[in-house]
């Protein structure tokens, strides 16, 4: 088969997130299918970008074909962000016959964040008669209508829900990260019987490498483990739906601990964060610069405990599958997940404990709770989630799901 893959925001290893795209496309090649991942020039999670002097241009990025449309540049939430996504699906108007013709797909996915990218797709699927699929990350409309504030009237929002209600009517299959969603997409308008559930997931064979990592965070790890302090790790974004506030908070209630927290990554809130730490006089967090995603698996295997949280808000019932949370369950570590979501992984895995979002004295609480344990029974919990992982979220048993529904 010939597969168009069309990401917005896709990345790869050495580019940086998003990765889902660049890990379905290598195992679809190994199955002897071709593939070309259609992404911007400018992406606000990619951690490297592209220089374009015309419209396109086609690159080979570890091993697999992207086409690289021109985009203007942005930072956060504008006006000039939402530039971007409509120059991009502008540029996949106008390039559709070059699509169709030059590459031939029997498959189009619509796979950026928002879903304004189905009108092209279903475009070229229609010239070359191929199949049609919607990829859903996050449902859009409703993710910026609940963190970001926006009006279910706002002009931007209907137009977003009218697009939202056309992919759900016309692709012929609705991938959907999030394991929940099939009764919200069903009132938009999908049939139950196009709902097809394959969660994000991790390359086995990344895990058993072992790599240095930058000799700042390898020389405070080593200065705090000298100390016997317990080391808590988060890793990715610094971000409002990340809730990162409450985790700071709880360390001061841990302050007279043995617990260090190391937070690993980059994104709108971290000087916040940072200034908030420094209000709160904690001399038990350090903020860290993000490192290559190459790295990730050596940096948790030297961390004791690891935690994710997310806002609590509605949208997270229909069900979650951050990248992070993966990771983290391949490093063996327990798991705190300070999160209300349609589903809990953790506790189906054994591999952590589960408290609600947004509550200091909870996260204190689990730490506690953790540090406690004898440390066999924290390696026993931390393997259980190694080996869930390994059986449900192995990328060349997820990209098999996946072309079984292509085929």
């Amino acid at each position: 088969m010939n597969i168009l893959l069309i990401n917005h925001y896709a990345g790869s290893p050495s580019l940086g997130m998003e990765y889902r795209p660049y890990y379905m496309a290598n195992e679809w090649q190994k199955c002897g299918h071709n593939v070309l991942i259609v992404a911007a020039s400018h992406s606000h999670v990619r951690s490297k970008q592209f220089q374009l002097k015309h419209s396109f241009k086609k690159y080979e990025i570890e091993g697999v074909n992207y086409l690289i449309l021109k985009t203007p540049e942005y930072e956060g939430n504008t006006i000039k962000r939402v530039f971007n996504i409509l120059t991009f699906v502008r540029l996949l108007f106008k390039h559709k016959k070059m699509f169709a013709n030059e590459f031939k797909p029997d498959v189009v996915i619509a796979s950026s964040t928002y879903p304004f990218d189905i009108y092209p797709a279903k475009k070229i699927a229609k010239i070359c008669r191929a199949k049609l699929i919607f990829e859903v990350h996050d449902l859009w409309p409703l993710s910026p209508i609940e963190f970001g504030g926006y009006s279910k009237w706002h002009p931007y929002i209907m137009i977003m829900q009218k697009t939202e209600n056309f992919a759900y009517k016309y692709a012929d299959k609705v991938i959907s990260i999030l394991p929940n969603a099939q009764k919200y997409m069903m009132k938009h308008g999908l049939k139950l019987n196009k709902f097809v559930h394959v969660p994000n997931g991790i390359i086995v064979d990344d895990w058993n490498v072992n790599r240095d990592i930058p000799d700042k965070i390898a020389e405070l790890i080593q200065t705090l483990k000298k100390q016997n302090k317990i080391l808590i790790g988060y890793t990715g974004s610094h971000g409002l739906a990340n809730a990162l506030y409450s985790l700071v908070d709880a360390m001061k209630i841990l302050e007279n601990e043995n617990v260090n927290l190391l937070l690993i990554g980059h994104g709108p809130e971290k000087e916040k964060l940072i200034q908030q730490t420094k209000n709160l006089k904690l001399q038990n967090i350090h903020f860290l610069n993000s490192i290559s995603k190459a790295l990730i698996p050596s940096l948790l295997d030297k961390l004791d405990i690891l935690y994710i949280g997310l806002q609590n808000q509605p949208t997270f019932l229909f069900g979650i599958s951050p990248n992070k949370l993966i990771d983290y369950m391949m490093a063996g570590k327990p798991i705190i997940q300070a999160v209300k979501a349609g589903n809990d992984i953790v506790s189906e895995a054994g591999c952590g404990i589960s408290i609600e979002p947004e509550n200091p004295g909870a996260i204190a609480d689990a730490v506690r709770y953790l540090i406690s344990l004898p440390n066999n029974f924290l390696h026993e919990m931390g393997e259980k989630g190694k080996k869930y992982c390994i059986s449900n979220h192995d990328y060349g048993i997820l990209a098999g799901k996946f072309l079984e529904v292509l085929k």
